[in-house]
């Protein structure tokens, strides 16, 4: 017997998908690697800062980050920090600015950005059905335009891409099997997601990402709204949460990464393109990693119940939804073209069928 097949089912999951994942990793690195080439004044530092704990970050930027620094042969070194190590997360946003941070791995709403479309950042309720809707939406729906547009007009901060991450599900220590049973939950989650959910009595509570384990065993949360199953297993909340809702909210986080723009202008073109690439990269190994392991441990994971809410009872949920997008449309020109993207996008999806809806 192997060590792997000594492990139960959810650890197998996730073994083997780190050890795929970190194969394609240093591949990638390899491929990215070109003759060395050192600055005379040494290479150039930066600090970026992402918005997960370390356990969550091994996965969702330490491998892009390992591989920049590999391929940018001593010329540039990132040095990563993960959530509230150098400064809150909720300040993220003022610390890129002035120059605290070079860059970020965060969404809007979680960093609080002050631009009019940060209410879409994180989970925005039922925008996306899977992981590959979110690059759709800003490569041939107009997303790219409108995030480098809203950046453009925000002193000192550069906005270099979006991604996906996984969907949202809510896991709690007491079952939820009706919208009912959400009333008075006190659930660790994000802020979008989270003021939608609470006209159903969920009670968003916010204290650093950290201390969500501790705050889980001692009753100060009662579960979280945050992320899916990966997470949940990866990070060690399944070990904590005894009920999982296979309701989602929505199909994926949107997810971005930002730099200073100072920061960004001092860095030679070769090596700031190398930094998209390595992004790119992070990309496909979160889309990766997610889509491999979702299904999988909502299937085979052994930690938690499953529970859902009937779909008659569910499609309340979709009917506010719907109204939360068009009230969210008439906060501004910016934030309605947004989501008359997401209304044509889910419009041409529902349309094609099978396999997009």
């Amino acid at each position: 017997m192997t060590e792997d097949t000594k492990k139960s089912p959810s650890e197998q999951i996730l073994s083997t998908r780190r050890k795929f994942l970190a194969g394609s990793v240093v591949g990638a690195a390899s491929a990215l690697a070109a003759p060395a080439v050192h600055a005379q004044s040494g290479p150039i530092k930066w600090r970026l800062q992402t918005y997960s704990g370390a356990p969550l970050g091994a996965h969702v930027i330490k491998p892009q980050i390992d591989a920049f620094n590999a391929a940018a042969n001593g010329e540039m070194e990132i040095e990563l920090y993960y959530a509230d190590q150098l400064v809150p997360t909720s300040e993220l946003f003022r610390a890129l600015q002035n120059g605290t941070l070079d860059a970020v791995q965060s969404d809007e709403a979680t960093m609080a950005s002050p631009v009019d479309i940060s209410v879409f950042g994180g989970y925005f309720p039922f925008a996306t059905r899977y992981s590959l809707d979110v690059p759709a939406m800003f490569n041939y729906y107009g997303l790219n335009e409108i995030w480098k547009e809203a950046y453009d007009e925000v002193d000192n901060v550069t906005w270099l891409s979006a991604g996906a991450w996984d969907p949202l599900h809510i896991f709690t220590k007491e079952p939820i099997r009706s919208l009912a049973d959400m009333k008075g939950k006190r659930v660790f989650g994000v802020p979008t997601a989270g003021k939608f959910l609470s006209q159903y009595g969920l009670i968003p509570v916010t204290v650093p990402w950290d201390d969500v384990e501790v705050a889980l065993q001692t009753g100060e949360l009662d579960g979280v709204a945050w992320c899916g199953f990966t997470e949940a297993y990866e990070v060690g909340w399944a070990d904590i949460c005894n009920y999982a809702l296979t309701n989602s909210v929505t199909g994926a986080w949107f997810g971005s990464y930002f730099a200073n723009s100072a920061s960004w202008e001092k860095v030679p073109a070769h090596l700031q393109e190398l930094f998209k690439i390595t992004i790119d990269q992070s990309h496909y190994y979160r889309a990766t990693w997610y889509w491999g392991g979702e299904a999988r441990l909502r299937v085979e994971g052994e930690k938690m119940e499953l529970t859902s809410i009937p779909p008659e009872e569910w499609a309340t949920v979709v009917a506010d939804a719907e109204k939360f997008w068009d009230e969210i449309a008439t906060q501004g020109e910016r934030p309605k073209r947004v989501v008359d993207a997401f209304k044509k996008y889910a419009s041409v999806m529902q349309k094609a069928g099978y396999p997009y809806r």
